[in-house]
């Protein structure tokens, strides 16, 4: 449909400004722009050279690798700088590491495998970059608010002894931010935030069929987790209805798998009104509670409410 194409569209857009590593509309190679100053001596990677890192933290500046409406961020990066215009970067697309440039631009930002960081500190065994939106080739400080933790392998296997995927994990901050927006969302369905596992529908009678619509990805980026969890959609087809019909509106789905309606997703005449939003309330209380097995949305283990796009059609 296209009305939700569009409003997911929106969503990813939000998004990528709101988190991703990306170029943000600049032309690959282009410099940002920059007041002029004397320049600093040029940031080298010399001291890293051919050291294999592994991101091993992504997060918001506020701390936490989730934002309000539940988005989620992931470390994925891997990577070994060749030299100081060549990173060797792991591809998650096609699952290969390949060689992609490094171009400095000024003060310690550079352009990394076509995303804009800001090099935040350099050790031996760490990186740490600031992850800069860009638009129109100037830094849009408040939209760069996300920051990437990297540690050498050697320096995690042989000091921290641990495997360099074991130590992307959540952080008990992490927990406690989601403990506490879940147990604000359970009590105010207006604070439902998007579930990293999403709202599972399963058929209990065969009456019921149930499609969950694929999100459109033409917009994300190539390290960009999957987004369809932010606002999950199923078509919903109805046998044996007392009338044919077909409905596109907004639920929620609380902590223990009930189903609430909240609105249309389409405009409504005003005189019509009063009869869909009953008509649409009531497919919800009957066929949809008596006919669907409601497993509800949760992030790290914890179930909360959270929101869905029902598209029900009815057939006599």
């Amino acid at each position: 449909m296209t009305r939700i194409s569009n409003r997911l569209s929106t969503c990813i857009l939000l998004i990528t400004l709101a988190a991703m590593v990306v170029a943000c509309g600049t032309d690959k190679g282009t410099s940002v722009k920059h007041t002029a100053q004397q320049a600093p001596p040029q940031p080298t990677f010399k001291s890293v050279f051919n050291k294999r890192f592994t991101e091993v933290r992504r997060a918001f500046s506020s701390g936490y690798s989730f934002a309000d409406n539940g988005y989620q961020i992931e470390p994925n990066w891997k990577l070994a700088f060749t030299s100081d215009t060549t990173v060797n970067i792991w591809n998650p697309k096609r699952k290969v590491f390949v060689d992609d440039p490094v171009t400095f631009d000024h003060d310690s930002v550079f352009n990394v495998a076509w995303a804009w960081l800001r090099l935040k500190k350099l050790t031996k065994d760490s990186i740490r970059f600031q992850v800069l939106q860009v638009r129109n080739k100037v830094i849009e400080n408040d939209k760069s608010v996300v920051f990437m933790t990297l540690y050498a392998d050697d320096y995690i296997r042989n000091v921290l002894h641990r495997d360099p995927a074991s130590m992307q994990q959540f952080t008990h901050a992490d927990t406690a931010f989601i403990q506490k927006k879940s147990a604000a969302a359970n009590a105010d369905l207006n604070k439902a935030f998007s579930a990293r596992q999403s709202v599972q529908l399963t058929p209990a009678s065969n009456l019921i069929s149930v499609q969950r619509v694929p999100a459109d990805t033409t917009e994300l980026q190539p390290d960009m987790p999957p987004i369809d969890y932010m606002l999950p959609e199923f078509n919903i087809t109805i046998n044996k209805a007392y009338e044919d019909f077909h409905y596109a509106f907004s639920a929620w789905v609380d902590a223990k798998g009930n189903i609430i309606f909240r609105k249309s997703v389409d405009s409504i005449e005003p005189e019509f009104q009063a009869s869909y939003l009953k008509a649409m309330k009531g497919i919800v209380d009957g066929y949809l509670k008596a006919y669907l097995k409601v497993t509800p949305g949760s992030t790290l283990g914890i179930p909360h409410s959270s929101i869905i796009i029902l598209n029900v059609t009815g057939r006599q």
